[in-house]
């Protein structure tokens, strides 16, 4: 409520007529008055409306006259703000005439400070009197309701804070805010309704009541126009996609306006890759559907006419380059449908065949010529004239931990060197492949103190190089599982890598350190060292049970060398020196074989191959491996490929001889810069034997020195599931010892495989095959860090000398140290050797060697390829990478293991 007072009138006692009279007398100069009738006894509200009327007042004598000069102004209900400083919002000045359009012009300047929830002005005889109640200081701010969206999200865009004087202006803003944010969300249905909590001595809480609404969907695609390419046709092109149920993981399905308006970038570059060089989008609209929940987007366009290229020519102004040979390399033909991307193609390849040369600021500029009446487009690339450019400084920064030289060394250009783009690229690619800093580095090049200088810089934001890998877990076959493992690839900053790993299960421990210096002495030589000790426990299954066959305890060193040869190729060079030692447990598959006391492997409980793996040995190994890199990246490559031959020989020295060959060549493609990445490998190896061992039962390559394949190298099966293999069958055996004949009169062997021992005994020679193309996701998905791939694997391991097989059908007695066999007596259940009992009639139970009635089989032993298909995952979990893989086996062989799911988990600090 406000009012502007300026005192009462009052008019005498007098008869009507007298009155009426000098009232009329008066009139002209009542009308001169200054003061304004509104501002004489009419209070005014601030609201706008007038007061309600009163009655007429009872005659009274005539007042005094009335001051509206100013002689005092008086602030009340004031409580935070000092009265000085509300009278210096406001203009009004002890001294100063008080008018209505002064108190109007106050009331004013109140309102416009947004401090006060109610004012209002009066005078009492030039005395002016300011009421003022304060707006509430905010307590809190509470958010309800948010449940899609954090208040981590949310609360950094409200300007209303705790402290803050509450303006309801502020919260309108606020308001509107939050509804933006959800927009973005895609939720163009959530409603913010702003509340206030009054708290004693004027506070209060402002509680955002959001109601968040489902997200709004793209419920439909209209396009309208379109004559030569299918609605589904250009829908494929889209980002934006329709909600169907099977797009129930994909984010883009929900309406953006930016991805709209991305979506006619690329509906206009799909028309130009076609030829249709005059298409234009004429109108986007996205309509909300009346339930106000999703989107429904109707396209208007125009296709135009098809063109084709007519003379395509180059016009070179640098002398380098002769105008006529460029034109003769280009892709485009004229006749071919003109084709937007190709251009841009051109001009990146002139540009960057310029750079190769030198020209860093090397400009080509596309010249079109449209021929509407035989719809040719004629184009003309102009390279102009550019100043060939030396490098004049190089600069790193950004760089806390790793030092300058890590850094400079990747650099193929130097300060005073001729630029070149190829360069560039390549310590691109080097410094990319170093795993210490962001993704996608790129070097990025200035003009220098004169146009033909340059500056390259690497603005690099490191990141954790530091490894942590640590799995555990569980199952009834191995019991406890636990492996770890600590690396850091960027040591005290010098770009030196040192790990331990750790290694524990009831069937394999290890433990190994390893250090690598990529520039030994500053030069370009990498030299490296590995420390390992290695208990393998190998193992069979039978019935589901996992046993121990053969125990191998590995202690060993490697020590290497490597030196460049080209930009691309590198020479390493090693020597290991290994101590193997070969076990069985004898309990399990030592017995007396003569019967003299002396207990020694056998082969009946062991088999002959693993009889002829137990032993102590010294492998003495020297290899050499000629390695081809060109990856953009090692951590995560998009294209290029590796390729790597070694061999080694063991033979210097120790007990061992062979050789052993290995290849592999790996290849990466960014199938037209769309993200997926499409990836072959292939990798061989074969080994050698350079001794002979002796006998037609024995391979000349130990067990342990063989290949072997499967789970992790080859997925969809089991550890060592591929490959030569020795299944061994019981014959089943009645009380008597007697074999249990079946209806042919032959004896019954145990035919379920998971009652079959089966023994991995590895091959000579192996091939693994490899395609997979990783799928990109959408941006939530990257955010998640999900790599979602398909994948096929191809492979084989063969080529070991068939072992002498077991069949005995009947089991072998046991004998005495004389070489008698030995009965159960009937009588007496003692060992004896009567073969009757003591009537002369009954016969004794004949004593078997335990497990002697069985029967060998060699299985796997093929070239033949096996096949598997799968999807995979890579997720960069809260945990660390993880990789998990669902594989179908396609072909196997006989005696093969397949499974079906894999996994791995780690972390990085």
């Amino acid at each position: 409520m406000r009012s502007n007072d300026t005192g009462s009138q009052s008019v005498s006692s007098k008869s009507a007529i007298s009155r009426l009279a000098i009232a009329l007398s008066c009139g002209t100069v009542l009308a001169g008055l200054p003061q304004v009738a509104l501002a004489q006894d009419d209070g005014v509200q601030n609201d706008g409306t007038a007061p309600a009327p009163t009655a007429a007042p009872a005659a009274q004598p005539a007042p005094a006259p009335v001051s509206n000069t100013i002689r005092t102004i008086s602030i009340i209900g004031a409580e935070r703000l000092e009265p000085t400083t509300i009278l210096s919002y406001i203009r009004l000045r002890v001294g100063q005439e008080y008018t209505s359009a002064a108190a109007d012009e106050a009331l004013k300047d109140l309102g416009a400070t947004e401090l006060f929830s109610n004012f209002s002005i009066r005078n009492e005889a030039g005395n002016v009197v300011i009421n003022v109640t304060e707006n509430p200081v905010i307590n809190r701010i509470v958010l309800e309701g948010n449940d899609r969206l954090d208040a981590d999200k949310i609360l950094p865009e409200i300007r209303l804070s705790p402290r803050q004087i509450f303006t309801r202006s502020k919260v309108r803003a606020d308001v509107a805010r939050i509804i933006e944010l959800y927009k973005r969300q895609g939720r163009f249905a959530a409603t913010v309704e702003p509340k206030m909590v009054q708290l004693p001595q004027n506070r209060v809480d402002i509680v955002f009541e959001i109601v968040e609404g489902p997200k709004s969907k793209v419920r439909q695609i209209n396009i309208i126009g379109n004559e030569i390419f299918s609605d589904n046709d250009l829908r494929g092109e889209m980002v934006t996609k329709q909600s169907r149920f099977f797009r129930f993981f994909s984010s883009n399905t929900s309406y953006d306006p930016d991805r709209l308006a991305f979506d006619q970038q690329k509906l206009r570059q799909f028309y130009l890759t076609e030829g249709y060089a005059d298409f234009r989008v004429v109108s986007a609209v996205a309509e909300l559907t009346p339930d106000q929940r999703d989107f429904i987007i109707t396209y208007v366009v125009e296709e135009g006419e098809r063109y084709a290229f007519g003379d395509v020519e180059v016009e070179s102004q640098l002398r380098d380059f002769d105008s006529d040979s460029l034109a003769a390399g280009l892709v485009m033909q004229s006749g071919d449908f003109y084709n937007a991307a190709t251009v841009e193609d051109t001009v990146e390849q002139l540009t960057e065949l310029a750079g190769r040369f030198g020209y860093a600021f090397a400009d080509v500029q596309p010249r079109f010529s449209r021929n509407p009446d035989d719809l040719t487009m004629d184009i003309t690339f102009i390279l102009r004239q550019a100043p060939r450019v030396y490098v004049e400084q190089v600069n790193i920064n950004g760089n806390t931990l790793t030092q300058d030289k890590v850094v400079r060394r990747e650099f193929r250009l130097s300060e005073g060197d001729a630029f070149n783009s190829l360069g560039v690229q390549r310590t691109t690619a080097r410094i990319n492949s170093l795993g210490y800093f962001q993704e996608n580095f790129e070097v990025s090049q200035v003009e220098g103190s004169a146009p033909d200088r340059i500056v390259l810089n690497a603005n690099i934001e490191e990141q954790p190089t530091g490894e942590l890998q640590f799995s555990a877990g569980f199952s009834s076959i191995e019991q406890f599982i636990l492996a770890g493992s600590i690396r850091q690839r960027n040591f005290r900053g010098r770009g030196q890598t040192i790990g331990l790993s750790l290694n524990y299960s009831q069937f394999q421990q290890s433990a190994q350190v390893s250090f690598t210096e990529p520039y030994l002495f500053d030069r370009n030589i990498s030299a490296g060292a590995d420390i390992y000790r290695r208990d393998f426990n190998s193992f069979n299954f039978t019935n589901n049970d996992r046993n121990t066959t053969f125990e191998q305890s590995t202690t060993g060193g490697t020590f290497r060398v490597g030196v460049p040869l080209t930009e691309f190729m590198s020479l390493v060079g090693s020597y290991t020196l290994n101590y193997d030692e070969v076990s069985l447990a004898e309990n399990l598959f030592f017995s007396d074989l003569d019967g003299d006391g002396v207990t020694e492997c056998d082969p009946l409980l062991a088999g002959r191959f693993l009889c002829d793996a137990v032993g102590n040995r010294l492998s003495s190994i020297v290899g050499l491996s000629l390695n081809y890199n060109s990856l953009n990246s090692r951590v995560r490559p998009t294209r290029g490929r590796t390729i790597s031959l070694s061999t080694e020989f063991a033979g210097l020295g120790g007990d061992v001889r062979y050789l052993r060959f290995r290849g592999r060549a790996q290849q990466f493609w960014n199938i037209a810069n769309t993200g997926f990445i499409f990836s072959l490998s292939l990798e061989g190896g074969s080994i050698i034997p350079l001794q002979n061992r002796g006998g037609a039962a024995t391979d000349d390559i130990l067990l342990t020195d063989r290949f072997f394949l499967g789970e992790p190298q080859f997925r969809g099966f089991g550890i060592r599931g591929v490959g030569p293999r020795i299944l061994t069958q019981r014959y089943i055996l009645d009380g008597t010892n007697n074999n249990i004949l079946d209806e042919d009169g032959n004896p019954t062997l145990v035919t379920d495989r998971d009652s079959i021992r089966d023994d991995s005994i590895g091959g000579r020679n192996y091939y693994l095959g490899r395609a997979e193309i990783e799928i990109p996701l959408g941006t939530g998905a990257r955010e998640l860090g999900l790599r979602p791939s398909i994948f096929l694997d191809v492979g084989s391991l063969w080529g070991v000398d068939q072992p002498l097989l077991q069949d005995n059908p009947t089991g072998i007695s046991q004998i005495d140290g004389d070489g008698n066999p030995l009965f159960i007596s009937v009588d007496t259940g003692e060992l004896t050797l009567n073969p009757l009992a003591d009537d002369g009639v009954t016969s004794n139970t004949r004593l078997i060697r335990q497990g002697s009635a069985i029967r060998e089989v060699f299985l796997g032993d093929s070239p033949s390829p096996r096949i598997t298909a799968g999807i995979g995952v890579n997720w960069n979990s809260p945990f660390g990478p993880f990789r998990i893989d669902f594989a179908q086996t396609i072909r196997k062989i006989e005696g093969d293991d397949d499974k079906t799911f894999t996994f791995n988990v780690g972390t990085q600090f």
